[in-house]
């Protein structure tokens, strides 16, 4: 094994994407995005935008690892009353996978994260009928 993959594998993948600046840059691109969408955009109308950013970076952090902890309300809970659907939810992961390609974030961080993504949707989306 090289001395890079070798430094690479004692790394966390908070680490091996740039550490808590480069989340929050990655954060505050993801939220321009989701905002000039008209689709998403009403969902944030009344949302206090520097909290919500704050706990994103929180919880992304934490998925990757980080020595952050996350302070939000449990996902479902967060959600709840939002009628986010499946399209809705699906747009915001084209977002947020477009941003971390565009930040050169590894694929297998990606990969990680889009598993994530999909584990938490019966949280975030409403049950249709």
């Amino acid at each position: 094994m090289t001395e890079a993959v070798a430094a690479q594998d004692e790394q966390t993948p908070y680490e091996r994407v740039g550490g808590g600046a480069a989340v929050k840059v990655v954060v505050d691109r993801f939220y321009e995005l989701v905002l000039a969408d008209e689709t998403l955009a009403p969902y944030f109308t009344d949302s206090d935008l520097t909290n919500l950013k704050r706990h994103q970076v929180q919880l992304i952090s934490h998925l990757l690892d980080g020595p952050v902890s996350y302070e939000g309300r449990e996902l479902r809970d967060a959600h709840a009353g939002l009628a986010i659907t499946p399209e809705a939810y699906a747009r915001v992961t084209e977002h947020l996978v477009g941003v971390l390609v565009d930040a050169g974030v590894p694929d297998d961080i990606i990969a990680s994260l889009g598993g994530t993504l999909g584990a938490v949707e019966p949280e975030i989306v409403a049950p249709q009928n």
